[in-house]
């Protein structure tokens, strides 16, 4: 079925092999970029079917003119897939207030500010799904990543609850949590690192070292993820959460177990924090 699409950071990476493959299908896609030739340049695409936007996703108003602008010309949204966002590698110490809020304010705020933009038209039109992209690190973090995993956690916790909230207005929400993929997500051009290292920090330093060396390496094939994540659109149940790549399975699993083991491990001091019930009562 032929649906329009609005996508965020589609210059690049997973977003640029969604927009391509989509235009490719003939299907309608407003993309937004920060550089908005930067976004021509490389989708190359002279079709009435592709709105190029220049937006800033932290100006609320910059999204709500892109999201008009898109129901303008294609009278409609189906489907929001927020894929723009960058990493951020430092400990919390070591990131500055202003390095920390600038990560939020567009791997969170910005997300947050589709949706609620999109949304008017979605609940009027009675249909349509939201698809964000967060990562494992929302997931299972790692040493070094302690911002931009807290920042990919806000994304799915806020996808969860979304998905409760609309879905009386027949809107799906579902949030994708993807391993390492081959795309420039380890360049300079999506990766800021803290600008004030501290040098105490050695273990941090060395797993960011092994982060950088794994650029063009990684085991995700971009193409195949975007072409997973178009096919939720299509799906009448599609999941709330999925995860992508093998190594992204790992992880998740392995939190979960851990999680799990902790959670029995310390059950007696958890449930000891009850009211005293009549059958506890009986009981002692």
């Amino acid at each position: 079925m032929k649906k329009v699409w609005f996508i965020t950071g589609a210059s690049k990476g997973l977003g640029l092999s969604l927009v391509n493959q989509l235009l490719k299908a003939g299907q309608s896609v407003a993309a937004t970029s920060r550089n908005i030739d930067e976004l021509k340049k490389a989708v190359n695409a002279d079709t009435g079917k592709f709105l190029p936007l220049a937006v800033n996703l932290a100006d609320e108003k910059s999204v709500e003119d892109a999201i008009k602008a898109t129901i303008a010309k294609f009278e409609r949204i189906d489907v929001v897939i927020n894929n723009a966002g960058y990493g951020i590698g430092g400990s919390i110490e070591e990131l500055t207030d202003a390095e920390t809020r600038n990560s939020f304010d567009v791997n969170v705020f910005g997300t947050l500010n589709v949706i609620r933009k999109a949304s008017p038209y979605l609940r009027a039109q009675r249909s349509g799904h939201i698809i964000n992209i967060a990562s494992i690190a929302g997931i299972a973090g790692a040493t070094g990543w302690a911002v931009y995993a807290a920042a990919k956690s806000a994304v799915i916790a806020l996808s969860e609850v979304s998905a409760e909230d609309l879905k009386e207005f027949g809107v799906k929400v579902t949030v994708v949590a993807p391993g390492a993929f081959r795309t420039s997500f380890l360049t300079a051009d999506s990766l800021i690192l803290a600008a004030n290292p501290i040098a105490e920090y050695e273990e941090v330093r060395a797993i960011h070292s092994k982060y950088l060396k794994m650029d063009g390496q990684q085991i995700g094939d971009p193409e195949k993820a975007a072409a997973a994540m178009i096919s939720l659109a299509s799906m009448p149940h599609p999941p709330v959460h999925l995860l992508l790549g093998n190594d992204a399975f790992q992880r998740a699993s392995a939190k979960i177990e851990c999680l799990a083991k902790e959670f029995n491990s310390w059950k007696a001091i958890t449930i000891s924090t009850d009211f005293a019930t009549d059958e506890t009562l009986i009981a002692n």
